[in-house]
């Protein structure tokens, strides 16, 4: 099966770092194809950044629907674009905050999510209440780290979120630790193993879902509100969306 891991980010050696994450889980006969879209925000850390990233993000499943692509993996904790990409997609799509939320929930009574910048911290809340995963969400903590730091050589990012980590178990009640941003991917198997707790990277976990749904022969219904898109006109730098059937 060929499985797309979308970054809807820009920032190439972030998608790099995704990519090489899921193809660590990923079963031996699976392709990842790890993107990043061609146009859009370097990192996404406001409603506007995740606002423009959603066009970027709906030409690259665009595109593996003409690739001929089984599944989709959006690499991104706020989950942009996720119901028009279904609109558009034939097979299975997740959102990495969907993906951890959901396993957190089966693996322990309470989870916290630790993210980047405060400013991000309403949106996990928005979406593990719209998942049904409020119940199980002990709190949201934010780093207060700019998502780019993660990319920097010698930043003390590792660190800040293993601290932060660790407030939440001693603090939240926490059984176990969601990662808020695709960018920690690689910090999973660390962090876990100081800690001593189960942490979920939404990378690993969405792979692994869109893995299981293939398999099981799952696709996205086509049956009212994820049917496909009415064609209709698009004009000025939209146009190139403009769907024809």
């Amino acid at each position: 099966m060929r499985i797309k891991i979308i970054n809807p980010n820009t920032t190439w050696s972030m998608t790099e770092k995704i990519g090489a994450c899921a193809r660590a889980v990923a079963h031996a006969g699976t392709e990842i194809v790890a993107v990043s879209p061609a146009m859009g925000p370097v990192s996404i850390e406001s409603h506007y950044d995740e606002a423009l990233a959603v066009p970027g993000l709906l030409q690259e499943i665009a595109a593996g629907e003409r690739d001929g692509i089984d599944g989709y993996v959006i690499a991104c904790f706020g989950d942009p674009g996720l119901k028009a990409a279904r609109e558009l997609a034939r097979g299975p799509v997740v959102g990495i905050a969907e993906a951890a939320m959901h396993l957190a929930s089966m693996i322990g009574s309470r989870f916290s999510v630790v993210t980047t910048l405060g400013r991000t911290m309403g949106q996990a809340w928005h979406l593990a209440e719209i998942y049904g995963m409020e119940r199980f969400c002990a709190n949201v903590r934010a780093c207060e780290l700019p998502v780019l730091e993660l990319e920097e050589p010698g930043s003390n990012a590792r660190e800040r979120i293993v601290d932060e980590c660790r407030r939440a178990l001693e603090e939240d009640g926490a059984d176990c630790i969601v990662l808020g941003c695709a960018g920690m991917t690689d910090l999973c198997a660390h962090i876990e193993q100081v800690l001593g707790v189960p942490v979920i990277d939404g990378v690993a976990a969405g792979t692994k879902l869109i893995e299981s749904l293939v398999a099981l022969k799952l696709r996205t219904s086509k049956r009212g509100e994820l049917a496909r898109p009415l064609p209709k006109p698009m004009i000025g730098a939209l146009e190139a969306f403009t769907l024809t059937r």
